[in-house]
């Protein structure tokens, strides 16, 4: 490829885009500056605190069957929504508190999901008495992560996530599903499915670089 440097070029074979920064992203953070964002910033840095795993283990659920863009742009407002998802009040939510909700055009009104972020703040404070639901995700992690090259292989569950799954909805977490239980650990920096290559593989100080 005329005028493309042999790191860009391997860097697209990859499955990764080379941005004017000079800097490897795959397709999906290369695009849209918000997503890129997010992709350098947050996704994947280790999170192991209460308040932050429930924030993205609730996002996460809302993200079900939608695109991680669409819950991005609408975060200020779930945050809004759902008191900075704070448990101890989130767990307190009303019937009218999830009418409210329902009526919010900034949030994804889906009465499954929110009913969920309801369940699960309650089942977060009662794990609060078992360490609580951080410590309870990160007992979790896998004595490995993958090292994907592509897209292609970038699993969508693991045994750890299937195992999760079932360990929380024990607790009485709803909306938990495997998927969704690998794309919390994803987030949060329990599995680094960064693509080899990328400049962000290997930067959470959980997994060692490649």
């Amino acid at each position: 490829m005329d005028g493309v440097t042999e790191t860009e070029q391997a860097a697209t074979g990859a499955g990764l885009v080379v941005g004017d920064d000079g800097r490897a992203r795959p397709l999906w953070a290369s695009v849209d500056p918000m997503l890129r964002a997010y992709y350098d910033t947050e996704w994947g840095l280790p999170v192991r605190d209460e308040h932050g795993v429930y924030e993205r283990l609730s996002l996460e659920a809302f993200q079900a069957g939608l695109s991680w863009a669409t819950i991005l742009r609408k975060r200020a407002a779930f945050r809004a929504a759902f008191a900075n998802f704070d448990p101890d009040v989130v767990a307190e939510f009303t019937d009218a508190d999830v009418a409210r909700l329902l009526a919010d055009a900034g949030i994804v009104r889906n009465r499954l999901k929110i009913l969920a972020a309801v369940t699960n703040a309650k089942a977060t404070v009662a794990l609060r008495d078992e360490g609580g639901l951080a410590d309870f995700v990160w007992s979790f992690q896998p004595p490995e992560t993958p090292r994907p090259r592509s897209h292609a292989e970038v699993p969508t569950t693991s045994p750890e996530s299937v195992a999760l799954s079932k360990a929380l909805r024990k607790k009485g977490f709803a909306f938990v599903g495997p998927t969704t239980m690998f794309a919390l650990m994803e987030a949060i920096g329990m599995v680094d499915t960064h693509l080899v290559g990328s400049h962000r593989r290997g930067t959470s100080g959980v997994w060692p670089g490649e």
